[in-house]
């Protein structure tokens, strides 16, 4: 199972990650998702820090999850697997955070 090396940014800072070939596209458009979901938080301005912003984003996209589990039984597959990749792009991103501990 082969990977590759794919450069994503999430609210102004340049993430490395690999994925299969396969999986590229999915994950730059998680990464743009998420970006644009974190954006409208920092810009809306009432919260600062990446780490508070990041986990604010994971709730609203929790939440738009449940939404859609609730009426639509069929995204639920899409849906987990997005959270996957979301969950492992938000480790990697607060990951250098925990170091400043």
């Amino acid at each position: 199972m082969s990977t590759e090396q794919v450069a994503v940014t999430v609210l102004g800072r340049e993430y490395l990650l690999a994925c299969r070939p396969e999986e590229k596209s999915d994950l730059l458009a998680c990464a743009r998702y998420v970006d644009q979901k974190m954006s409208e938080i920092r810009d809306a301005g009432k919260i600062v820090g990446a780490d508070r912003i990041a986990v604010l984003a994971a709730l609203q996209i929790a939440q738009e999850l449940l939404n859609a589990r609730a009426t639509d039984g069929s995204a639920v597959g899409e849906a987990r697997r997005r959270i996957r990749e979301l969950n492992t792009l938000a480790d990697e991103m607060l990951a250098p955070q925990e170091k400043l501990f």
